[in-house]
């Protein structure tokens, strides 16, 4: 802002002092000009300093106010998922590794595989269920 009212002075000066001769109404009207509109420019930059102090007093007055709430309920928590139990765990890992084994194994590929799963979940569960039984004590 201060530099547009400087330069708006100096082309005052300027124009101020090159028209001394027969012309000088033209440079009077010039420097009346330019002295017109550093009143507009002036003017305009009250105006937002006005604004700007309305602005912040109004954030000063949201600040202060306060907020009361009333009967609110708690919202709901989130329903916790059901987690796996030892014996379930157990039973799928073994169930899994049995399978490889009897595939791996047997000559019967498809029936190693089966027997194996079905050996290696009954062992799975079973540790399981007992690892259960334990972190329960």
């Amino acid at each position: 802002m201060k530099k547009i009212i400087m330069i708006f002075a100096s082309v005052a000066i300027m124009v101020s002092c090159k028209n001394t001769n027969s012309k000088g109404q033209i440079a009077d009207e010039a420097r009346q000009d330019t002295i017109d509109s550093m009143k507009v420019v002036a003017e305009k930059q009250r105006i937002i300093d006005s604004m700007t102090i309305v602005h912040e007093n109004e954030i000063k007055e949201k600040e202060k106010q306060v907020i009361v709430v009333r009967d609110q309920q708690a919202a709901p928590a989130a329903p916790q998922r059901k987690k796996w139990s030892g014996a379930a765990k157990g039973a799928v890992i073994g169930a899994g590794v049995g399978a490889v084994t009897g595939a791996v194994i047997s000559k019967k590929k498809g029936e190693g595989a089966i027997i194996g799963g079905l050996a290696g979940a009954g062992l799975g569960a079973g540790t399981g269920a007992i690892i259960d039984d334990s972190k329960k004590k």
